[in-house]
């Protein structure tokens, strides 16, 4: 049937044409637009084109008997007549030409081509209006003959179809050339293809409804070689990251496996899909297809899909980047990065309590050095393997360092026992079966709201608070071992800070022949004053020390004040007076500190035999070959040595014979046991045992007559203690070696 407008400019339809749709305009067919106010125009158009095919399309005549009545056509169907038969004269002289404008310049057309007719020469339009406004052709009504219509029709529609094959051309490679300028921006795999289907689909002109598919486990952190639905548009959305098994559609499904297997395009009725690779990526894009893709359309697709695949490999780039970031490689657990964003994560109950666990794999290292690296690593991928089976997916997982791996989730799920439970039995590393054993801190997380970072840090110290008990292997944490923590690391800043400015004391305690009641030396005693009129004790800064390193630094400034402190006494007439300083072991591992020590002794003039180098036990056991080394080394330079605390460390008998000692030091507590009436053992053993290897002794801690008399009897040399005197500045201590000569004489 024909369309055409009646006296009411409503569309109706001449059952006279088989040939047009029922919509009045098809793709099948080359639409025609007669325009004229003489319906004779119309039959004698419509007669004469009839049966006429043009490149394997017939014609669709559309008819209007009024400019405004093509006016109406052109503004709702414009886009999809290739050709106009217009009248010039109708309403008005030019209303032709108006129509013409009102196409070219007001709806932008510029594909549809027009061919303009008048009954007389006198209304032929200008040069100009038939070049500005695009115009095909123009001729008279009455030499119109069939033959020329017929010509004129078809090389119309040929140019027709030439501008739109042009226009598609260039729309198709401004949406390629757009489409992948967007998707370069896209540094997420979900994000990319779902732009790949929504761009392919504005390029077919279909609705965005598809699927990307591809052998990503490693881009998203799931199992290797299983296929997964990397990102998707329209009713697909949902299954995004999900195994392609899931998609209940074995026509899809199976399709998209042939297509990866085959590495080429499938092109079939009702859809398509697409292969995409580049640089080792590939993937099938699935398209819903609504027609059959003509040759031009299948053109567009391989220059838009070689244009993408570009993006497809940066973006898998930019996903190693951040899995790289975010991602343990070995486990492909969430790392710390990842762990402390998990944290901040709001949980979906608030009404649930939530806790998280750190879990440390003790003497890990020994592991590794035993059996090797790739045993190690075998034995974290085990771990993390157990930890995902035995904890579902409401627990997230991370593993936080090397050997650490962490937990989040509700509280009923995750605790001491759940997660003993898994190290019960051992696991199995490449060909070895090992059992481990693991430190477990925990963190109630309460209801207001605290950073990642500040909930691993307090998880962190009930793991190191765990690592220090003996009997059970986790801690809770509580906010008062946070503030010992802090408390304790104000007090080793504050070290830090007083001695770069010099605050730090030497103080020293006199040592008496127990024959003579002379003193034959002094001990060289660190003090931190606390800036209240007060000193913090020995006992509580010296382990900080030591745990901030700062040891070293102090222990040679001791060293270097003890000499200088050595030479005072020499110019003041105290030469046999020996200064003894007590060493550590970060002193010992200092591969300079032999040359250091003999460095301080040179700069100040000291006679060797006046230093006392003082070491404990614990740190004769720590690296014995070491310690014996350098003691050596400075024995056989002139320096004396002595063990301090001696029985308190249980030491090997072994060990104290290759020392190169002159003395022996009673601890304090062993003098302490001297009661009236009872025999004080272990002082006794340690006094004989000293007499036997050839060494001298001295009593610590001294504050009785009684005790004294005893050590004495037992032949101790020497002691040192309240009684004679207590721990004093230097200048103090020259006064008191002067009071004490001038009252021997």
């Amino acid at each position: 049937m024909t369309h055409i407008y009646g006296d009411n400019d409503k569309l109706v339809f001449l059952d006279e044409d088989a040939q047009a749709s029922e919509s009045g305009l098809s793709e099948k067919f080359w639409n025609v637009l007669v325009v004229d106010d003489d319906e004779e125009t119309h039959t004698i158009t419509r007669l004469s084109l009839a049966n006429l095919v043009v490149n394997k399309r017939q014609l669709n005549f559309l008819h209007a008997y009024s400019a405004s009545q093509a006016r109406e056509m052109l503004l709702h169907h414009g886009s999809q007549i290739a050709v106009i038969l217009l009248d010039v004269v109708m309403e008005t002289d030019d209303a032709g030409l108006v129509l013409v404008k009102y196409l070219r310049e007001t709806l932008g057309l510029e594909e549809p081509r027009i061919v303009l007719r008048t009954g007389r020469l006198s209304n032929a339009p200008e040069q100009s209006t038939i070049i500005d406004y695009d115009i095909n052709d123009y001729k008279i009504k009455t030499e119109f003959t069939r033959n020329q219509l017929i010509t004129t029709i078809v090389a119309s529609v040929r140019a027709y179809q030439h501008i739109i094959t042009i226009n598609q051309n260039r729309v198709g490679l401004r949406k390629i050339i757009d489409g992948s300028a967007n998707l370069l921006e896209e540094h997420s795999i979900k994000e990319f293809c779902e732009g790949v289907v929504t761009q392919l689909a504005s390029l077919l002109g279909l609705e965005a409804e598809g699927l990307v598919c591809a052998k990503a486990g490693s881009t998203i952190g799931k199992d290797l070689e299983t296929v997964y639905i990397l990102g998707a548009a329209g009713n697909f959305a949902p299954l995004i990251s999900q195994p392609l098994t899931l998609l209940d559609d074995v026509l899809i499904t199976d399709n998209i496996q042939r297509c990866l297997r085959q590495k080429q395009h499938i092109f079939d009725a009702g859809f398509s899909v697409l292969y995409l690779h580049k640089a080792g990526f590939e993937a099938a894009v699935y398209v819903n297809m609504t027609h059959d893709l003509s040759a031009n359309d299948k053109q567009l697709l391989e220059l838009f899909l070689s244009s993408i695949s570009i993006g497809y490999e940066n973006v898998h780039l930019f996903q190693q980047l951040r899995n790289a970031a975010f991602r343990d490689w070995l486990t492909r657990l969430p790392n710390r990065n990842e762990f402390i964003n998990l944290l901040e994560r709001p949980s979906s109950d608030s009404h649930t309590s939530r806790t998280v666990a750190l879990i440390d794999i003790s003497r890990f290292a020994d592991i590794n050095d035993g059996l090797g690296q790739d045993a190690g690593n075998a034995l974290l991928v085990s771990v993390a393997t157990r930890l995902c089976s035995f904890f579902d997916s409401s627990i997230d997982k991370a593993r936080i360092s090397s050997d650490i791996f962490g937990l989040v989730g509700l509280s009923s799920k995750i605790s001491p026992q759940h997660i003993n439970d898994l190290f019960e039995s051992s696991y199995q590393a490449l060909e070895h079966t090992i059992p481990l054993n693991v430190h477990i801190g925990l963190y109630e997380l309460p209801s207001q709201k605290e950073t990642g970072l500040e909930i691993l840090k307090r998880t962190n110290i009930a793991l190191n608070r765990a690592k220090k008990r003996h009997q059970d292997n986790f801690e809770y944490y509580a906010p008062e071992i946070e503030e010992r923590t802090i408390l304790r690391l104000s007090m080793i800043r504050q070290l830090r800070n007083d001695f770069a400015d010099r605050k730090l004391q030497l103080w020293f305690q006199p040592q008496i022949n127990l024959s003579t009641g002379n003193i034959i030396g002094v001990e060289s005693l660190l003090r931190w004053p606390d800036g209240q009129g007060g000193f913090t004790s020995p006992a509580v800064f010296i382990p900080m020390a030591e745990y901030s390193g700062l040891i070293v630094d102090i222990g040679q400034w001791v060293l270097d004040e003890s000499c200088r402190r050595i030479q005072s006494l020499t110019q003041a007439g105290y030469r046999e007076v020996r200064v003894a300083v007590n060493i550590s072991m970060p002193q010992f591992r200092d591969r300079l500190f032999v040359d250091k020590v003999k460095q301080a002794l040179a700069r100040f003039a000291c006679i060797p035999s006046q230093l006392e180098l003082e070491i404990t036990e614990s740190v004769v056991m720590d690296e014995p070959q070491i310690v014996i080394d350098a003691l050596d080394s400075l024995k056989a330079h002139g320096v004396s040595i002595a063990i301090d605390d001696f029985g308190t460390g249980f030491s090997s008998m072994s060990y104290l014979q290759h020392l190169p000692l002159d003395r022996l030091k009673v601890d304090r507590s062993f003098v302490n046991d001297i009661q009236p009436g009872k025999t004080a053992v272990i002082a006794e053993t340690i006094v004989s045992l000293g007499n036997k290897l050839g060494l001298s002794t001295i009593a610590e801690g001294v504050e009785r007559v009684e005790q004294a008399d005893y050590m004495k009897q037992l032949g101790c040399i020497e002691a040192q203690g309240y009684m004679y005197a207590k721990p004093m500045p230097f200048d103090a201590l020259i006064n008191h070696l002067a009071a004490r000569q001038a009252s021997t004489h």
